[in-house]
């Protein structure tokens, strides 16, 4: 009876024992323990760092930043320039760019301007007193009284006049009079009056009020338009 029972409780315990150590399978799975660890580890799967590698802090890396496209800013124009304009015509041009309405961004300037008053004939410089004398010894011989040496502080000192125009008609019909006379150095020339005109400056226009200033200036076509110096 007590070998009996000796017996019983060993192979208890032997049972007991191959169940523990897996070797009678798993109740929840008919895979055996070793082959379930295996498969968990995935060896294959597995890298090795070194100490380095194992001990460095981990960096975070940041998302490379999204340029942003900033649109290239409307055309602008510091100051433009238009003119030069006589006394009627500035004041045309002022009643039409009224209209832009641009306030203290615009100014008007005085400018010296030349008018033409008349028209002379008359017979280059001739370099001093003895050759305007010489000249004018030559102008009596061929019939021509009506001459006058300019002797004044001018461009045109020790020149010849033979008349002086209104109109530049007037001049050439004497040009062409002393031509027929054998007189063929004589020249016509404008002659200029100090007059006063007017130009325009308008500053910080955009590209939309430019055209419309632009569309105004061409209405004045002998009129410049131009950077402000």
């Amino acid at each position: 009876m007590l070998k009996f029972v000796f017996w019983l409780l060993a192979g208890v315990n032997l049972l007991v024992l191959a169940i523990g150590q897996g070797y009678l399978g798993s109740f929840r799975s008919e895979t055996r323990e070793p082959d379930r660890l295996k498969n968990q580890l995935q060896a294959a799967k597995l890298t090795l760092l070194t100490q380095e590698q194992a001990t460095a802090p981990a960096v975070a890396t940041a998302p490379a930043p999204v340029a942003a496209e900033t649109p290239a800013p409307p055309p602008s124009y510091a100051c433009t320039e238009v003119g030069n304009f006589l006394l009627a015509d500035g004041r045309r041009f002022e009643a039409q760019v009224a209209a832009l309405d641009l306030g203290d961004r615009q100014s008007r300037r005085n400018v010296a301007g030349q008018d033409i008053s008349s028209y002379m004939v008359y017979i280059p410089p001739q370099g001093s007193k003895e050759g305007a004398d010489r000249k004018a010894g030559e102008l009596k011989q061929l019939g021509v009284t009506n001459y006058f040496i300019m002797n004044e502080s001018s461009p045109l000192r020790w020149g010849i006049s033979l008349g002086v125009f209104k109109s530049e008609t007037s001049a050439q019909s004497q040009l062409a009079s002393l031509n027929k006379q054998g007189v063929h150095s004589a020249r016509v020339a404008p002659r200029y009056s100090a007059s006063k005109q007017f130009a325009y400056q308008f500053r910080d226009l955009d590209a939309a009020t430019r055209a419309r200033l632009e569309k105004i200036k061409a209405q004045f076509p002998e009129q410049e338009l131009r950077s402000c110096k």
